[in-house]
């Protein structure tokens, strides 16, 4: 296999990895049921388009929403059948029924996170893809539960627990690589040339591109994990209540929304009425590291009384641009802000690493470890 069809391959593991540790589709997604045979079989994966990026689905389209009611709740794959006042009506193409015949409220366009790619009304799948993506996570999953209970540390459970599994996995791989580079020199050369051969099949793009794609995937987590869609399950009554979500028929109660930041890179944070029935503060709002902040959501009751879910989607981005630049962004496209981020955070990367681990021709990368080689000599009889 070529290192490029490598590089194509680890991006598309990472982006589904990626899109199930986050909840959100990142590029790819893929079906775990047999709910949508035979137009994606189980364990097949899909091209994922977000839903930011096609608009409000029609019927025909398969779509991936944030269900409330199937097998729990969570992210299902379904086909839209038909679109009524109050929502899109969902449908397996390998069931009998639709989803709201089984109790699962209309969908709304805020519960709608991508579109399948179709050609020719057709979905575009990958075989098998998803299976083995899903492998790879239920390993790790049992990896991360084995060491949770060996050593009783819970940190070892979860998103961090597989970002510190990732990286105790790279330290082993880059110990092991270098105790076997050391074995392999002879004492008659003193392991220069074998040394030299090691680095010049090491390909500095393959390299900085790994490494940049580590930085996109871990910054696309801090701004796709805490924001999406949240939901307020607000009750029309015909009388006033103290509690906030059960607010009187045809009045508008207003209610804080929390803005949280867990992590140590500030955050711009925006939120939209993800239906009629809510407004809000169109203004950004910027959360410090490891702090919380908080807007306004306006919700207005129905004038029937009853159960009334409503929604507002936020979209949040590490503050590496200044405020006025992301609210330009922002007003041009929400996802604008997301990949002019993860372009200076990755291209900037990769340049460093190119910078860093040097030429790509291994002629020029040769020359450039036997220029170094005795200046380290150098330096050890300094030292």
């Amino acid at each position: 296999m070529s290192r490029g069809l490598q590089l194509l391959v680890l991006t598309a593991v990472v982006a589904l990895l990626a899109g199930q540790l986050l909840g959100q589709p990142v590029l790819l997604g893929f079906v775990e049921t047999g709910s949508m045979e035979p137009t994606i079989e189980t364990g097949d994966g899909f091209v994922a388009v977000p839903s930011q990026l096609v608009g409000e689905p029609e019927p025909g389209d398969v779509v991936v929403f944030d269900a409330q009611e199937i097998e729990g709740g969570g992210l299902t794959t379904h086909r839209v059948v038909d679109e009524t006042d109050t929502g899109y009506v969902t449908q397996g193409d390998a069931n009998p029924f639709t989803d709201q015949d089984s109790a699962e409220p209309p969908v709304q366009d805020a519960q709608v996170v991508a579109t399948a790619l179709q050609v020719d009304g057709s979905v575009v799948t990958i075989n098998s893809l998803g299976t083995a993506v899903m492998t790879i996570g239920e390993t790790l999953e049992r990896g991360q539960t084995w060491l949770a209970a060996t050593f009783g540390v819970r940190s070892f459970l979860g998103t961090t627990g597989l970002a510190y599994l990732l990286l105790g996995l790279s330290v082993v791989l880059y110990a092991l690589e270098t105790i076997r580079e050391r074995r392999d020199r002879s004492p008659r050369d003193g392991g220069s040339d074998s040394g030299e051969r090691a680095l010049e099949e090491l390909d500095p793009r393959l390299l900085a591109a790994g490494f940049a794609l580590v930085v996109v995937v871990a910054a696309s987590a801090a701004m796709l994990v805490p924001a999406g869609t949240h939901s307020y399950d607000v009750v029309s009554a015909e009388f006033e209540s103290d509690r906030p979500l059960v607010i009187e028929q045809g009045t508008t109660e207003e209610i804080p929304h929390e803005i949280p930041n867990g992590g140590f890179v500030p955050i711009v944070s925006y939120v939209e009425p993800g239906s009629g029935s809510v407004g809000v503060d169109l203004e950004s709002t910027t959360v410090g590291p490891r702090s919380e902040g908080e807007t306004t959501v306006a919700i207005e009751a129905s004038e029937e009384t009853g159960y009334y879910p409503t929604y507002v989607t936020e979209h949040r981005y590490l503050y590496v641009l200044p405020a006025p630049v992301l609210d330009v962004l922002y007003d041009v496209h929400p996802w604008v802000p997301f990949v002019a981020i993860n372009a200076i955070l990755g291209g900037g990367l990769y340049l460093l690493g190119r910078y860093l681990l040097g030429p790509a021709d291994p002629r020029a990368r040769r020359a450039t470890i036997r220029e170094r080689g005795p200046r380290r000599s150098i330096l050890r009889r300094l030292y």
